[in-house]
């Protein structure tokens, strides 16, 4: 498993939307080859279509700053509306789709994904959801599993400022983050195990590749895991946010926050099953409230408001984050705190439309179109 990793601690951002017609914002059903030849021609290898064909994915190079994924990315949505406008599409940044449908969805024509439906069958297909995923590089891939076990209670603040998932099929669902919910019904998901060392997890793999359950690490989806191609731990809990700056500002908080665990090995070293149960408390309070709610804190014996937790981390993480370039980036997370997510938007949107027109639809199709132009910018 052990892969050369950098002391730079290069970032890379991937993001998830769903390609829409342009007037309607409608998901697509089948995407026209000239697009997505069009899409390569104009991308490269940085784009690729996902398991839906209403799904499209952009990954940026590995970056030493956070300013340098920003501009790729930046350069990635643009380049991505600019040939979409062409075919009359668009695209949203969300990680669920407000009024799409998963029976209407179709799944794209690769040997992969028809070996995933088969396996997963109706959760597959239920699959309509889009994620951000950003690979941090450590100085040594070993040390992946080690950090991924000591990150655990903190992967419930990625949850929570990502949120961008308030509606299901139409239907406000109460939640501030639904995604995670559905995506949680397929197997291999929610946070990782707490597994002590880089071996024990490759016996984990071991047994699930010699069983034929999986054909390798890929096939496990957790909030969080090693790469099974780069020499990258790849958190996988952010919804896709609709705003650049947001997945900028949460990537380099991530980053920060690895690095500071790979310098301060004592740090979370004794997390036992008290402490990921926990961790999984959170991820839910962070799913259904956002950035308004609090965590259970099991040292201070109190609820810690999200706004609170995230200050903290920031101030913890000032010095990791100057040494990576990256102080601008977490000083947006008091944005995000203060105005809120995309959830929180889209949901000002809905009431504001549906409010001024008596009608629901007409509140669901406010919050599509402020969806399409917010991620386009």
């Amino acid at each position: 498993m052990s892969q050369v990793g950098t002391e730079e601690y290069r970032i890379g951002i991937e993001e998830e939307y769903f390609l829409v017609e342009a007037e309607t914002k409608s998901p697509l059903r089948r995407v026209p080859p000239a697009f997505m030849n069009q899409i390569r021609t104009s991308l490269g290898p940085a784009v690729s279509g996902d398991v839906q064909q209403s799904q499209i994915e952009v990954m940026t190079r590995p970056h030493r700053s956070a300013a340098e994924a920003r501009r790729e990315l930046h350069g990635l949505r643009r380049g991505l509306a600019e040939v979409s406008a062409g075919f009359d599409l668009a695209f949203i940044a969300a990680g669920t789709h407000p009024t799409a449908s998963w029976q209407g969805g179709k799944r794209a024509p690769t040997q992969r994904y028809d070996g995933l439906m088969h396996d997963l069958q109706m959760l597959g297909e239920r699959n309509l959801l889009c994620g951000m995923h950003v690979h941090v590089e450590l100085p040594d891939a070993d040390q992946r599993i080690d950090v991924m076990r000591r990150i655990l209670p903190y992967l419930p603040v990625f949850v929570a400022l990502s949120t961008s998932s308030p509606f299901w099929e139409s239907k406000r669902t109460g939640l501030m983050g639904y995604r995670l919910a559905a995506y949680d019904e397929l197997p291999r998901t929610g946070l990782p195990e707490l597994f002590e060392s880089a071996k024990d997890y490759q016996d984990y793999i071991d047994a699930l590749v010699a069983a034929r359950a999986i054909r390798d690490s890929s096939y496990v989806w957790w909030t969080i895991r090693p790469s099974e191609k780069h020499p990258t731990l790849e958190l996988r809990a952010p919804d896709s946010c609709t705003r650049v700056e947001d997945s900028v500002a949460i990537a380099a908080l991530y980053r920060a926050l690895v690095r500071h665990l790979v310098r301060n090995p004592s740090l979370n070293a004794g997390i036992d099953p008290v402490e990921r149960a926990i961790a999984a408390e959170n991820k839910w309070r962070a799913q259904r409230y956002g950035v308004h709610g609090s965590f259970v804190d099991r040292r201070a014996r109190e609820a810690v408001p999200v706004a609170q937790a995230v200050e903290a981390l920031i101030d913890q993480l000032t010095e990791d984050a100057d040494a990576l370039g990256g102080r601008a980036e977490l000083e947006h997370l008091r944005t995000i705190i203060r105005g809120g997510t995309s959830a929180d938007i889209q949901i000002a949107v809905y009431q504001e439309a549906a409010h001024r027109t008596g009608n629901r639809a007409e509140g669901l199709k406010a919050v599509n179109t402020w969806l399409a132009h917010a991620s386009a910018q």
